[in-house]
């Protein structure tokens, strides 16, 4: 039988046949939202599409669609350069389709193509191949396509030349890696939030400054910084929104308010400002939403209430956000990105005295915020962001090299995460730090990549969440993953006392995909940014000595000696969880560098 025509010959006959098929599996982006924003609508345009565009293409192209979901399809073909040729097609077709469309209008697809051994019958078709390519589809930027090895390898050199790695790739529920390649051109969507189409992210990007207390009393001030933080968290938990994090805002809270040069800085369309006043047990809450760009107010507002309605006021706060900024946005999805209130008050009140402290990350207000957390625990066992800061703090004092026993911190990390987590499902922070300490501890890959897909879920504009998954596929070997998910979590945090932080992790991800030239200048800019952080220390020396800077290597280990006097390859190389084929010549260049065994 022709190879070409040997699986639309067996469709129709009964029992199973076997053979080698291309597979074709796409997806629509931001479906869900696009049919809550306009069922009706949404369900026309898709129907049209089909018949109109994807149906013909498949067809034209000697294919077969073989199943259909709603939001995408699964298609089969003989070969391929026939699939390669329907999948550029198509996106051509459908992009043409979005012209006249306003951006959150727009329907764009995801595609993955893979070539493979299946099984058809009863005109379905069977294997892990066919797993594979709907896998790859989730790694594909709105209008793009990502392929397997397999494929890449049957294409031509035109088509080849415009590939790009994006390395081994873990795919869910498939016991070995895949490695995958990008066919369209430009990177991978890392400014894409959710399920967002293009161009609805700008739209819907927002920085809350921290709320100024007038007439304070002296070190009174933590309580209109502090409770934007609900309000942030809110706002997070909303796949529609970009929100800036909590520690990017605390430099401009002594500052003239000029949301036009914050709109710059921070790269966002609105500014949510405000001030608060207390009197006795009575609250006046003023907030002001600006549009950054043209400097415009949208709206005014002002809420009263006693102490107790704080909760309540925080929500309506938010509530309004959403309705101007993602008036689509359904109630329910709203509620459930906000916190579960606490059942004690002074529970409350002791968080925000924390965070302060915690952010300042100086050793003095850093060992002042644990004492808070503490208390807080203690007045409400049953407040989760009491718990979640908590392991926060043990994260982060051993990622500042201020532990006596790390394993002891970390081990108290993943207790207080995971009482967190027990205590609200969708606490992001909680999600994420549990999740590294899976990874970076137990070198349990598996529960921590869970847990981290589940905290960005609960969270897409978290960015710890974004940056401590970036660590784990980092050691996974994932190293286009890894850089994206670092610079979605550095563009999510683009200022404040843990910006160090992100670029080193940044620059920890292009090391492991290989572009050293790339891990040396986030190295760079990390090491200006907080020239104690020893990790980065130890990357930067390694990625100096990658492209033959070995002297400036040689200085920048003077320093990670001085800060950590007691390192050693010897242990490092027990410890960390970077595969031996990356582990290897990491320490090798950190011996070059003049690091001791």
């Amino acid at each position: 039988m022709d190879a070409k025509n040997w699986f639309t010959a067996v469709l129709a006959v009964p029992g199973a046949h076997r053979g080698r098929a291309t597979m074709l599996a796409a997806d629509a982006v931001g479906y869900s939202r696009l049919m809550q924003q306009d069922q009706e609508g949404t369900h026309a345009r898709m129907t049209a599409l089909r018949h109109d565009v994807t149906d013909p293409e498949v067809a034209a192209h000697g294919g077969v669609v073989l199943k259909n979901t709603g939001d995408g399809f699964l298609a089969i073909f003989a070969t391929v350069p026939e699939g390669i040729r329907c999948a550029a097609s198509l996106q051509r077709r459908w992009e043409a389709a979005n012209d006249g469309e306003p951006p959150g209008r727009r329907i764009s697809f995801r595609i993955g193509l893979n070539v493979a051994d299946v099984i058809l019958q009863d005109h379905d078709v069977y294997g892990d191949g066919v797993n594979t390519a709907a896998r790859l589809q989730t790694y594909a930027e709105p209008g793009g396509i990502v392929v397997s090895d397999a494929i890449a390898a049957e294409l031509d050199d035109a088509l080849r030349g415009g590939l790009r790695d994006l390395g081994d790739l873990h795919l869910r529920n498939l016991g070995k890696a895949t490695r995958a390649f990008a066919l369209s051109g430009g990177a991978l969507a890392a400014d894409q939030a959710g399920d967002a189409v293009p161009g609805t992210e700008s739209a819907a990007s927002i920085v809350v400054l921290p709320f100024r207390e007038q007439a304070a009393a002296p070190g009174d001030s933590y309580f209109g910084e502090g409770i934007v933080d609900d309000i942030i968290h809110g706002l997070s938990g909303l796949k529609e929104l970009f929100v800036i994090s909590r520690g990017s805002t605390l430099g401009y809270r002594d500052a003239a308010v000029d949301v036009r040069a914050i709109g710059r800085d921070l790269g966002v369309r609105y500014v949510l400002h405000g001030g608060i006043r207390r009197g006795g047990n009575r609250l006046r809450i003023r907030t002001e939403l600006c549009q950054a760009e043209a400097g415009e107010i949208v709206y005014s507002d002002q809420h009263d209430g006693v102490l107790e309605d704080i909760f309540d006021l925080q929500e309506q706060i938010a509530a309004k956000v959403v309705r101007n900024i993602a008036p689509h946005v359904q109630e329910r999805e709203r509620l459930r990105a906000m916190r579960k209130h606490p059942q004690n008050m002074t529970s409350y009140d002791l968080l925000l005295q924390a965070l302060g402290p915690l952010f300042r990350m100086d050793y003095q207000s850093f060992s002042l915020a644990q004492g808070l957390l503490q208390r807080a625990i203690v007045h409400d066992p049953t407040y989760a962001p009491a718990y979640s800061y908590a392991a926060y703090w043990h994260l982060l004092r051993v990622g500042q090299g201020w532990s006596a026993d790390p394993g002891d911190d970390a081990a108290e990390a993943e207790r207080k995460s995971a009482a967190a987590i027990r205590l609200d499902a969708n606490d992001a922070l909680a999600l994420a730090i549990n999740g590294h300490v899976h990874s970076y501890l137990k070198r349990d890959f598996a529960t921590a990549v869970e847990m981290q897909d589940r905290a960005v879920d609960a969270g897409p504009s978290c960015a710890m969440a974004w940056t401590l998954s970036s660590v784990t596929r980092g050691f996974l070997g994932e190293g286009a993953e890894a850089v994206r998910r670092a610079a979605r979590g550095l563009k999510l945090s683009p200022l404040g006392p843990h910006l160090a932080y992100h670029q080193h992790i940044l620059s920890q991800a292009h090391y492991v995909n290989g572009d050293f030239d790339e891990a040396v200048l986030w190295g760079r800019r990390a090491f200006k940014e907080g020239e104690r952080l020893t990790s980065n220390l130890r990357c930067l020396a390694a990625a100096l000595v990658a492209i033959g800077e070995v002297e400036e290597a040689r200085q920048v280990c003077g320093r990670l000696m001085a800060h950590d006097p007691r390192f050693h390859l010897a242990a490092f190389a027990r410890q960390t969880p970077l595969p031996p084929a990356l582990r290897d010549p990491f320490v090798a260049r950190l011996r070059q560098a003049g690091v001791p065994d």
